[in-house]
């Protein structure tokens, strides 16, 4: 549960290793042709590029001592032309691995939300949904450079160091060796750093997640720091958060910039040592001319730059190790409550439900119901009734199979709800909370949120049924009007209607209500009890509520406490006991 909180760091439960970066390359080889034409293409770019230095010798040791002006101009035209040539395939090249690359990073995080759908709730419980967010989004933007133009980069650029290569070493292989003699000192620097780079980036991503986490968590409470004028702390620990940030990325840019400056100094020295050794073997002894020492300089410089670009991917991908590292880490977490091998279609449901020693507990250690057994029969209202934190919503949930229980066993209509897909046992069961999500987009399409099959008629049949249908027909667009995320523009009561006529379309077999009319005025729950009444004929139904007006009509009333169930009757039998229940009546009298 620390983890819970925006301003812990995330602990990385898996370290980055080569596999990691396996993996990510299975998206690539889905365009695999894309790469590989981008790839043919950055090679005739790069060979062409590199006919410059031999055109400027050819310039300098034959064409101008010999006067020839027309070679001359020819010369000038053909490095014109390997420019140009450079240009237009390097546009080419980057459109299209711009595309793929988007590709990739589009399938990376559909595969990354498929996963978000599937995961139980307590992974959402235990989670700041900001820093799930920060996954979904940044990291995976973080790794769209890499995946873009990145490979192909890091192979066009060994493909350049060996072209040059090769090229010096035709030219002059006495210059060709001073320019590899810096290598080793370059290496030995890269190896030296590359572990505090990963950590620092690491700490880049920790703290974004810390601020994304709690920017997510400021956005949605607004109203209550308003209400309660907490800007200026709020304004205190985000500034704190953003600080953190800044530092955390200072130094790790701090260790990417020191590349840069060792690179171009060890370019420069080779570059003063080539002129050394070509001046002391300039003439006919030494076999050294001026064009040689000129074109070596030039391919010097070209040979330095793959170098400095590979120095700099590799920042990036230590960069995108830290954002790999968490994405996959998130597609990793295993899906707790699925499908168990060979799980069959729950049966068409008559609503028959038993709990048979159910043991559950959301932290290990700590039993939120212990041995818990009773049994409803199908068409039965029960309500549940008891203390804050004893246990109702967590039953109703089961019921669902929202959390997968310690001990026991929990069967509809004699079918262990375990042994059964979970697109079966929920298409069947309808659940009202007392703060019903309502989604960005029109009322109707929240209201057949889940069955799109529904036509205009069913949904207006459903909202009469609440009274919802009078207010819906006076918004400016009706059924049509679009609605803001969260349904701000909506009472409490209205969201609440749309949410019930959402559960009458669904036509449910079992039926949850979770506090559904705590929160809503008198009138609207007259109108809202109506659908209630209405939901509940002849479907099982159970209904968690602290008002005990709504409930004295129920078959049951079970009372929970103690980690189970400590009363259980009619309102008529739990009243003459006098007991648990009867002390709850009487404080709401």
């Amino acid at each position: 549960m620390a983890r819970n909180k925006y301003d812990i760091d995330e602990v990385l439960e898996t370290p980055f290793d080569i596999k990691h970066f396996k993996r990510a390359l299975k998206y690539v080889a889905k365009y695999k042709k894309q790469v590989a034409i981008a790839l043919i293409i950055s090679i005739f770019a790069a060979v062409v590029s590199l006919l410059g230095p031999f055109i400027t010798q050819r310039a300098l040791d034959v064409t101008i001592p010999e006067g020839n002006r027309k070679e001359l101009v020819i010369l000038a035209l053909l490095l014109l032309l390997t420019i140009a040539a450079n240009v237009v395939l390097s546009t080419m090249r980057s459109r299209i691995m711009t595309k793929a690359g988007q590709d990739m990073i589009c399938d990376i995080r559909r595969d990354l939300f498929a996963h978000l759908q599937e995961l139980s709730f307590d992974y959402y419980d235990s989670r700041p949904h900001g820093k799930i967010l920060n996954r979904v989004i940044n990291y995976v933007n973080s790794v769209s450079d890499l995946l873009t133009n990145g490979i192909i980069n890091f192979v066009l650029e060994i493909l350049n160091l060996i072209f040059i290569a090769i090229f010096m070493f035709i030219l002059s292989p006495r210059l060709a060796l001073v320019v590899l003699a810096g290598l080793p000192i370059f290496a030995a620097f890269m190896f030296a750093i590359k572990t505090a780079q990963r950590r620092a980036w690491q700490r880049v991503s920790n703290k974004s997640s810390n601020l994304n986490a709690y920017l997510h968590e400021g956005l949605v409470g607004v109203r209550v720091t308003q209400s309660f004028n907490r800007e200026e702390e709020n304004n205190g620990i985000f500034r704190h958060l953003s600080n953190d940030h800044r530092s955390a990325w200072m130094k790790a840019i701090y260790l990417n910039s020191a590349v840069w400056p060792v690179s171009d100094n060890i370019s420069v020295w080779v570059t003063a040592a080539i002129y050394a050794v070509g001046l002391l073997a300039i003439g006919p002894a030494g076999g050294m001319t001026v064009g040689t020492i000129a074109a070596m300089t030039g391919y010097s410089g070209r040979f330095w730059q793959p170098i400095m670009n590979l120095s700099n991917l590799y920042n990036t991908f230590v960069n995108t190790i830290a954002s790999l590292e968490r994405i996959f880490e998130t597609m990793d977490e295993p899906v707790k409550v699925t499908d168990k091998e060979n799980a069959a279609a729950m049966p068409k449901i008559k609503g028959d439900v038993s709990f048979e020693n159910v043991t559950f507990s959301y932290e290990e250690g700590v039993h939120i119901l212990e041995n818990l057994s009773f049994d409803v029969k199908a068409g039965q209202s029960i309500a549940l009734v008891g203390p804050t934190g004893a246990g109702k919503t967590t039953i109703v949930s089961l019921i669902s199979r929202f959390y997968d229980i310690e001990s026991g066993c929990i069967k509809i209509d004699g079918n262990d709800i375990s042994s059964v897909t979970l697109k079966s046992l929920r298409s069947q069961m309808g659940i009202m909370l007392q703060d019903s999500f309502i989604f960005s987009g029109t009322v109707k399409d929240n209201i057949r949120y889940g069955r799109l099959d529904a036509t205009d008629d069913e949904i207006k049949a459903a909202c009469k049924i609440v009274g919802a249908d009078e207010f819906i027909s006076h918004m400016e667009k009706g059924y049509d009007t679009v609605i803001n995320e969260r349904g701000s523009s909506l009472s409490q009561g209205q969201k609440q209607m749309i949410a019930f006529a959402r559960t009458i379309l669904a036509d449910p077999k079992i039926l949850v209500l979770d506090e559904a009319t705590s929160s809503i005025d008198a009138k609207t729950e007259r109108y809202i009890q109506q659908g209630i009444n209405h939901l509940l004929k002849g479907r099982t139904s159970f209904i968690v509520a602290h008002r005990l007006s709504t409930i004295r009509s129920c078959d049951k009333i079970m009372y929970i406490s103690e980690k189970g169930i400590t009363e259980a009757g009619t309102h008529e039998e739990l009243m003459v006991k006098k007991g648990l229940y009867y002390n709850l009546c009487m404080a709401q009298a």
